[in-house]
């Protein structure tokens, strides 16, 4: 669990990194191209602006004052920073601003070649170098040709004193990847930040859903080495918390069935006893026996063994539906039908509701007949004589409704007696049941999506009332001809 979180982690990081390169590359390129575009505007102009000075000046063998007043002249007209050199690099004459820049340095010196041999130096200002890359260490900038608009060395203005501004690759900041950029600072610094503040805003909420993960992994483990009670954290709302509440409900369902598994070992071992033991005591009797009481043993011998017979059948059947192993068949069965047939092999009265001629369910056939089976037989086991079956169809749901008239069901018991072994006091040992027949009812009445309930009946006596999900109803209309009803 420890690498994972590192290894999301580390992701997150070499994205911020390759974002930060990324952003870098992209400035670089931008700032590159529109250096580029800045610097070919630049020297066009300053090509053009020689040119046009140049056309304005008086001819080279003119006198030297006359071409010093007309630069001055056209110095303060244009405000530019500009001085007139002869063919042999004298200084012919300069504007007032071009002396004062020249005196405060950190300008650069460009020269242009004129066709008549004499050169034009006009000043553009750039920033100041940082210390140690002052004064003569580089050459001036480039110059432009006037004849060929050609990018040529500047040399005067670091011979009269000015401080000579660095190439361009001398500039303030220097990537050391990346090269160099002007103004670099600032994106640097801002990159910088926003890897730190994303790296260490990112860890603890990586290293929260990790946590949470081992802790959810200590729960598994706990839950494994047989604590079938612990649940893990699920509070939350996203898929860590929706992780935990699954886990939650599996180990819910499993502590479930494992205490019924357990439950049901336990009261069924019982359970075996009191037959095993009439049967133990019945073949010893047998031995010595009279021939007019061999009967009765063996009579005896068979009860017991149909007795250990159902048991077992029940024991197997119930451990199939709580564990549900088997897949619930989704066959149409025609409850009314189903009904009939087990009130009639029963002796119980059968009374459908009025008009109903065809009744049908999706299920198992074969345990819902066990199930009405059940209630029937418990009906005549511990009602008396008199169980009347009815059925009826109410809220889209089939109801068969078991009366008879026992002594009835305490009504704090009425919930109880639908557990497995359990049987009301008086009855353990009348008419040899096991108490597992309702806890097989109130089973697969839940395998069908329905439920059953004990009622108590007007008069005395009790209904159990199973309900089940209805596919589709028959009833005739008043002509005679059916009317369906579906779901």
């Amino acid at each position: 669990m420890r690498s994972l979180y590192l290894r999301i982690y580390l992701t997150l990081v070499a994205l911020l990194l390759a974002f930060a390169f990324g952003s870098a590359w992209l400035f670089q390129r931008q700032m590159e191209q529109e250096r580029g575009s800045a610097e070919s505007v630049a020297s066009e102009r300053l090509m053009a602006m020689a040119m046009l000075i140049h056309r304005a000046l008086p001819a080279a063998n003119t006198p030297r004052e006359e071409q010093a007043a007309a630069l001055e002249d056209w110095g303060q007209r244009l405000r530019m920073a500009i001085a007139l050199n002869d063919a042999q690099g004298q200084r012919i004459a300069a504007s007032d601003l071009y002396e004062k820049r020249e005196e405060e340095g950190g300008a650069r010196s460009v020269q242009v070649a004129l066709s008549d041999g004499r050169t034009l130096s006009l000043i553009r200002l750039q920033r100041l170098p940082p210390p140690g890359l002052a004064g003569g260490q580089h050459g001036a900038g480039p110059g432009v040709s006037a004849q060929s608009g050609q990018v040529g060395q500047a040399g005067q203005a670091g011979e009269r004193g000015g401080r000579m501004m660095p190439r361009r690759d001398d500039s303030m900041w220097v990537f050391p990847v990346f090269g160099p950029r002007a103004g670099g600072e600032a994106l640097a610094i801002f990159l910088v930040l926003l890897f730190l503040g994303v790296a260490l805003g990112a860890y603890p909420v990586v290293r929260r859903l990790t946590r949470r993960l081992e802790g959810l992994k200590r729960g598994v483990e706990r839950f494994g080495d047989g604590n079938l009670a612990h649940r893990v954290d699920d509070t939350g709302n996203d898929e860590v918390a929706a992780l935990a509440g699954s886990f939650n409900r599996a180990a819910t369902q499993i502590e479930t069935l494992l205490r019924s598994h357990q439950n049901l070992l336990a009261n069924a071992s019982h359970e075996l006893r009191s037959p095993l033991a009439r049967l133990k005591m019945a073949f010893a009797m047998l031995d010595d026996a009279t021939p007019s009481s061999r009967p009765k043993l063996a009579t005896e011998i068979n009860t017991n063994i149909g007795e250990l017979d159902a048991l077992v059948e029940e024991v197997l059947l119930a451990s199939r539906l709580e564990s549900g192993a088997s897949a619930l068949g989704q066959d149409s069965v025609e409850l009314l039908g189903v009904a009939a047939e087990e009130a009639s092999r029963s002796g119980a009265e059968f009374e459908p509701a009025a008009g109903l001629t065809e009744l049908k369910v999706r299920g198992e056939e074969r345990l819902l007949r066990r199930a009405l089976r059940n209630l029937l037989e418990n009906a005549r086991r511990y009602g008396g004589a008199e169980v009347v079956l009815e059925l009826h169809c109410t809220a889209g749901q089939a109801e068969l409704r078991v009366c008879d008239r026992g002594h009835g069901v305490p009504k704090a018991m009425r919930e109880r007696i639908f557990e497995a072994f359990f049987r009301m006091p008086g009855h353990a040992e009348q008419a040899g049941g096991v108490g597992l027949g309702l806890s097989l009812v109130k089973q697969i009445a839940q395998r069908h999506g329905g439920a059953v309930r004990c009622e108590a009946r007007e008069g005395g006596g009790s209904v159990f009332v199973f309900s089940v999900p209805i596919q589709a109803a028959v009833q005739p209309l008043p002509g005679g001809a059916p009317k369906p009803e579906s779901r």
